[in-house]
């Protein structure tokens, strides 16, 4: 496993060795004592599995304040998607700033997302299936959503969006009037 950075502050693409013989291939796919080693969160207080059934779907983003903030790590598992993190960590080196990457069930990688950010991500193709770990459990009153077209983060998004949830389309924007923040427009698309 290889830990590659992001540009936003402690999310990371994770790339995963693979080994193969007569019999087929092996993968692994957490290991707590490397990300104990980075100095990051290892704990599992849930597995979800999502699947979403058109490509152009967006889902998110998604992230939880204290104290139910939580870390994810997730892998495509069928098809593909544009996987997006985002920095709402008000103090961060990275506030403001966003990383995409594309993942798919043949690249064998994860996406690791750190406490505080938010996440989301847009299928590109029909019947798409992510499995993702987190560090927390569900808490619907800790629960907050930046809108996927959020003029703050100006996130740029593959394809123009086909279907949007009602609470990921209705969330305000993030940069409110009495909660306006300065950030530099710095934005990474990763490939």
């Amino acid at each position: 496993m290889k830990l590659n950075p992001l540009s936003v502050d402690g999310a990371f693409l994770i790339e995963l060795d693979q080994q193969e013989d007569e019999r087929g291939n092996f993968t692994k796919l957490f290991s707590a004592d490397l990300l104990i080693e980075q100095g990051l969160i290892a704990s599992i207080g849930q597995i979800n599995n999502s699947v979403t059934f058109n490509a152009g779907t967006v889902r998110g983003l998604h992230y939880q304040v204290e104290p139910a903030a939580e870390a994810k790590i997730l892998r495509c598992v069928r098809g593909r998607i544009y996987d997006v993190v985002a920095d709402v960590r008000h103090g961060s080196p990275t506030f403001g700033r966003w990383a995409g990457v594309e993942l798919s069930a043949e690249k064998l990688s994860l996406v690791y997302v750190p406490p505080g950010c938010a996440h989301g991500f847009m299928s590109l193709t029909d019947a798409t299936e992510v499995i993702y770990t987190t560090s927390a459990g569900y808490s619907e009153q800790h629960e907050r959503v930046v809108r996927w077209d959020d003029p703050f983060f100006a996130i740029g998004w593959p394809m123009a969006p086909t279907r949007v949830s009602q609470k990921d389309s209705s969330a305000a924007d993030f940069a409110l009037p009495g909660r306006a923040v300065q950030r530099d427009r710095v934005c990474e698309p990763h490939n």
